[in-house]
């Protein structure tokens, strides 16, 4: 599949490789949450069904060290992409049928295992390709293009199904026929974008040389053992993994309920937006300000190093989420308002994600199997969201939405005492490219 002409520069490709990366996993976290609270599901329901849903990213640690052993990560890519184009048209077939429940839950979970697959192999292109200065470089890149499939996801493409179903300002589609267009579009993007990548994107290093001593399967199992083993020895796991599960831990209790919150009915304690103003006000100018804030963290870093600036981004991460014990005690009514205050929140998110990022990158995955080890690390951080988000809507329902937020608030002080003892081990300076990318 691999073309033998020279790699393209990397803003060719790394752009929409996240970008691809992006579409997938919100759609997966945070779009079908509204999708089921539009058909009438309730939260608690909502938050167990798609918390589950970040199992695949949880579990993706156990087939990560198979993307380093076959093919290239350019392989993988293409084909998540293609088989997420097409769970995604099923979903959109599968709206209007009676079981629609249990197959687009089912659909779902395919999704969010092509997804985490094609995670895995997109961080391991831009790993390999890439020094660590580079990296570094572009990360706050990287998170813009990633934020962008947000944006298009739970921004635009839910301020579509708003139009599409209102009476007043749309087509007055019922909120099925909205959802089964939208899915739609989603699938065909995804489809486009692996037909982009089939023409630009660099191997992303090829598949790690096995022991020529073994033979057949036993290859296999050597490696596969080889890469965990590998992973659980390095120096101070114990407390690199401490900050990896606990960092966002306070924006793992908000990712699920903040959408929700804006689009629950005042009585019940949320600020009863409708689809078009969410989709603008999370998914557009959230994300805006996610991703000035991504390019904030990665200058900073690019200047001052990780190492100095770990700190500084964990407060810029944490401490504007006490925006929404604002929203939620106030429930403003003015939507600039409530515009302007969620956006801030958004704004040191993008700072602050970047720190858990680069260091996965630069501290956690160095080895022989960065692909892998980077996608072990990935797969902790992502428990932490799969927990958090499974007992979110319990918890809101059982404490109401302004106690909830002042619960996620406090997550402040476990997160900053992992980043305070979060160790530094390896010289960012001395990682090099991979060969064969």
């Amino acid at each position: 599949m691999e073309s033998p002409k020279k790699h393209l520069h990397p803003l060719f490709w790394m752009p929409t490789l996240y970008f691809a990366m992006g579409i997938p996993y919100i759609t997966v976290a945070v779009v079908a949450a509204i999708m089921y609270k539009n058909l009438g599901l309730t939260n608690t329901e909502i938050a167990l069904y798609t918390g589950l849903m970040y199992l695949p990213w949880v579990a993706k640690a156990l087939w990560s060290p198979f993307i380093d052993i076959f093919k290239t990560k350019k392989f993988f890519v293409l084909f998540t992409q293609i088989g997420i184009a097409v769970m995604l048209g099923c979903i959109a077939l599968a709206l209007p049928l009676k079981g629609y429940l249990a197959i687009t839950l089912a659909l779902f979970w395919v999704i969010g295992f092509l997804s985490a697959t094609h995670d895995i192999a997109a961080d391991g292109v831009y790993i390999n390709a890439m020094t660590a200065k580079e990296q570094a470089r572009y990360i706050g890149l990287q998170g813009v293009c990633w934020y962008a499939g947000k944006i298009l996801a739970s921004g635009l493409l839910v301020s579509f199904t708003g139009y599409l179903h209102s009476t007043e300002k749309g087509l007055g589609y019922d909120w099925t026929k909205s959802w089964m267009i939208v899915m739609g579009v989603m699938g065909a993007t995804m489809l486009l974008l692996g037909i982009w990548h089939r023409l630009v994107l660099p191997v992303g290093s090829k598949a790690v040389r096995l022991d020529d001593s073994l033979t057949g399967a036993k290859h296999v199992v050597h490696e596969f053992k080889d890469v965990f083993a590998s992973y659980f020895q390095k120096k101070d796991i114990g407390k690199m993994l401490a900050f990896v599960l606990v960092y966002r831990v306070g924006e793992g209790l908000i990712e699920k309920m903040g959408p929700l919150f804006l689009l629950d009915k005042r009585d019940v304690g949320g600020l009863g937006l409708d689809n078009i103003a969410v989709g603008n006000i999370n998914g557009t100018f959230g994300s805006a300000a996610f991703i000035l804030g991504a390019l904030i963290g990665g200058g900073i870093v690019s200047r001052f190093g990780l190492k100095r600036s770990i700190l500084g981004l964990a407060l810029m991460l944490n401490v504007p989420q006490m925006t929404y014990i604002y929203l939620s005690f106030v429930l403003p009514t003015n939507i600039h308002l409530i515009t302007v205050v969620f956006s801030i929140e958004k704004l040191g998110y993008g700072i602050g994600s970047v720190a858990l990022m680069l260091y996965m990158m630069q501290q956690v995955a160095p080895g022989n199997y960065k692909t892998a080890h980077y996608a072990i690390s990935t797969g902790f951080m992502a428990l932490c969201m799969m927990l958090t988000g499974m007992v979110s809507g319990k918890l809101e329902d059982a404490v109401g939405y302004k106690m909830y937020f002042v619960i996620a608030v406090l997550a402040i002080i476990p997160s900053l005492l992992v980043t305070w003892f979060a160790p530094f081990n390896l010289n960012q300076d001395e990682q090099k490219p991979a060969e064969g990318t």
